[in-house]
């Protein structure tokens, strides 16, 4: 049996096309199709089910100490009020999972992981505890809506008195909104539109959805799937584990060396490797590129330099909605990393030029 979402009957109801996805029957996309669902949430206001994401409170006088020895992100740099995004390093180089941390009081922090990953980053968090830290697993006792796109702080603003154009990117509150008492409010999407996420009860879930919709009317909202959240966070070049991350792929192979911080005493999981890493370099690096011939790329389509070397495979790739070209990124030889190099990618049988680029891919209007 498929786990649901507080919101699966709304889904069906709306006629999205449903599909599996890390165990929850999830909406895949609407009648109108990916392309304009992207669009909306480029241009107006769009609505995310993300209910099956995993949320871990850490609290307690260990949870800091806890959280600088399991995250690779710097926790202490965190004010009350604000999220950072990080990834659980496993000890073989790799990653186990990437994630929110959410300072959410004194001694107290949320974390906020991947739908597939609960199981197993709930296992990583227990077994690595040996602060004791308190560890509570929230994530069945929790809904989400994503609210995103460039009309999302004026549909949400009708329905709360906090002021939310004065939560900055990756900045956070809680209070009433809906007529739901406490609500945490985050401006932390995914999609490179704007917007905010909203934590909640699932049993609050009925009434937020349609107090959103209906406060979202004048703006055209729309309800979005997972396929255009998908071509969203390619276009802006974000990772999406499972494809760009795994449990063998490196933070400074990913390039996120940047939440990845090497501060004093703070020796988290397989530090020495990675402090290595960044000091010698690493044998492969995750790229952008965007199709100069016409094609799509799809996961592991193999790439190639231009001399019919194999250089990687593609681990995300599409047609972007907004340039009309294909996009997408994959591990490559760090010779073949740099910004203009040409290389090819091989679409069954025919290698197709492309051009590496530094994300994000949409262009600003």
């Amino acid at each position: 049996m498929m786990k649901t979402t507080p919101f699966t009957e709304k889904h069906i109801a709306l006629g999205a096309k449903m599909h599996e996805f890390a165990g929850y029957n999830m909406p895949i996309e609407y009648p109108t199709g990916i392309i304009q669902e992207h669009m909306t949430v480029c241009q107006g206001v769009g609505v995310f089910d993300v209910s099956h994401m995993g949320e871990f409170w850490v609290k307690g006088p260990q949870a800091l100490p806890f959280l600088q020895k399991i995250t690779s992100n710097n926790v202490a740099a965190l004010a009350i009020g604000q999220a950072q995004y990080s990834c659980f390093p496993n000890d073989k180089g790799g990653i186990v999972d990437d994630l929110i941390v959410y300072y959410y009081e004194p001694e107290k922090y949320l974390l906020v992981v991947n739908a597939a990953n609960i199981d197993k980053d709930w296992e990583w968090c227990v077994s690595h505890n040996t602060e004791g830290a308190e560890l509570e697993n929230a994530s069945d006792r929790t809904a989400q809506l994503a609210v995103q796109g460039p009309k999302a702080l004026a549909t949400l603003q009708k329905l709360t008195d906090i002021d939310l154009s004065a939560i900055p990117y990756y900045h956070f509150t809680h209070g009433p909104f809906a007529g739901v008492k406490d609500v945490i409010i985050s401006a932390t999407g995914y999609t490179g539109a704007g917007g905010f996420e909203l934590y909640f009860y699932p049993s609050d879930a009925d009434k937020i959805w349609d107090a959103v919709f209906e406060a979202g009317e004048e703006f055209g909202i729309k309800p979005i799937g997972l396929g255009a959240r998908d071509t969203l966070r390619l276009e802006m070049g974000f990772c999406l584990y499972g494809n760009d991350l795994n449990d063998t792929t490196s933070p400074i192979e990913a390039g996120l060396g940047w939440i990845t911080k090497f501060v004093d005493g703070k020796n988290f999981i397989n530090r020495p490797a990675l402090e290595k890493q960044k000091a010698e370099g690493v044998t492969r690096k995750l790229i952008g590129f965007e199709m100069v011939d016409r094609g799509i790329p799809r996961e592991h389509y193999q790439l190639f330099g231009t001399d019919g070397t194999e250089i990687g495979a593609v681990t995300s790739g599409t047609m972007s909605p907004t340039r009309k070209i294909g996009i997408g990124m994959g591990y490559v030889k760090p010779d073949y990393a740099k910004v203009g190099t040409e290389i090819l990618i091989d679409m069954r049988g025919r290698k197709l030029k492309a051009v590496v680029v530094k994300p994000p891919f949409r262009k600003k209007d």
